[in-house]
Parts: C-alpha cells; structure tokens; sequence
C-alpha cells in the first residue's frame, strides 16, 4: 500500500505522518516512512538545488522537472522495491504537490506538469491526504523554525494559491484524495487518518 501526505507549509503533514507509521508498526506492519523531494540519495542532491535559498533564479519549468526527475529516482530505489516486499509505504509529498505548486502556484498549468510526471512515473498513490491548514495558520505555525527553504520565503499570495490549488486537486481526485482539518489537535487528525487506512485495508482483505 503506497499512501501520500500533502499539505502547504505548516499543516503538520510530516509530524502526523511520523505518528500514523509508528501507529502502524505497532499493530504489525512493516512501513517504510519516506520525503519527497529526496529519499535516496541522488533525489536528495536533487532536493538541495530546489530548496536552496541561493537558488532564486530557479526557472519554474526546470524546478517542475528537477522534482519529476528526483520523484523518478526514488521511485524505483526506494518507493517500488519496498511495495514489492509488501511494506506499506508512507511518503511526505508525492505528484499532487508538484501539481499545486508548479502546475498552479507557478501558473505552468496542471496539465503539462501531469505530463511531465506521467513520463517519469506513470504511479500513483492508493491513498492520499491532504491536511487541510489554511495558509495563515500554517505560516503562523513555521514561524522562528530553525530552517527556512526557499518555498517558505514565498509571497503570502504564493501560499494562498498553493491552498487553493490543494483544494482543486482534492476536488479533481476525490476517489484517491482524502482531505482532513489538520487545524484539529493532532490526535483527532491522528484518529481520522487511521480510520480510512483500516478501511481501505480491510476492503483489500
């Protein structure tokens, strides 16, 4: 089973993330907890050219294809080796956010970053959330966080499209996509995310 998290900046996707594997571990299954971009270690080189705050003259068509190319690479080291030994994969970011952050954020279009990673991957998630944090909240969240990345410098109008762009896909894919309030306290989202997972596990048995 290969689930994604998606969210802005500040929605708390990778600490709840963090707590769905261990909560699956603990009942048995062997989950592999990975990030995009990077997870293996060319596609982490790949991730240090994005998110480096030097990089400001990052063209948006060459950042849509540095992160189709890094989702590649650890797509068949680490994501597809680990579904074949029967692992549950968990993985911070997927397609869905270069889809809102270069498809719409960036203005590229949905279509033509789709067909950029379409050709790299042609994969997609059996399930995904998308913890909803509208982006005052989620920007409030990061603030005096010791790393700051380029993205998190955007303009606040940058992270307001991301946030309607995740809505968009949420809308587009609503067989895969499950949104959840990630403004709830953590263990109420916690609670929500492992109910869909039983159930989806439970329809495959």
């Amino acid at each position: 089973m290969f689930i994604t998290f998606e969210g802005p900046e500040g929605s708390g996707k990778t600490t709840i993330s963090n707590i769905i594997e261990k909560r699956l571990e603990d009942i048995g299954y062997q989950v592999v907890h990975t990030r995009e971009p990077g997870g293996t270690p060319i596609a982490e080189q790949i991730r240090n050219i994005i998110l480096d705050k030097a990089n400001t003259m990052l063209d948006a068509r060459a950042e849509a294809l540095l992160y189709a190319a890094s989702r590649r690479q650890h797509l068949v080291e680490k994501v597809w080796p680990a579904l074949k030994e029967g692992k549950i994969v968990i993985c911070d970011r997927y397609i869905d956010s270069s889809l809102v952050y270069q498809g719409i954020a960036r203005g590229l279009g949905i279509d033509d970053v789709l067909k950029a990673n379409c050709f790299a991957l042609n994969y997609m998630p059996n399930l995904t959330f998308f913890i909803d944090v509208r982006p005052e909240v989620g920007l409030k969240r990061i603030e005096g966080r010791d790393k700051i990345d380029r993205l998190d410098k955007e303009a606040f109008s940058f992270h307001q499209n991301v946030y309607n762009g995740y809505k968009k896909i949420a809308s587009m894919y609503k067989d895969r996509i499950i949104t959840i309030d990630g403004e709830r306290p953590s263990e109420l989202v916690v609670k929500d995310i492992i109910k869909h997972i039983d159930l989806y596990l439970n329809s495959r048995r």
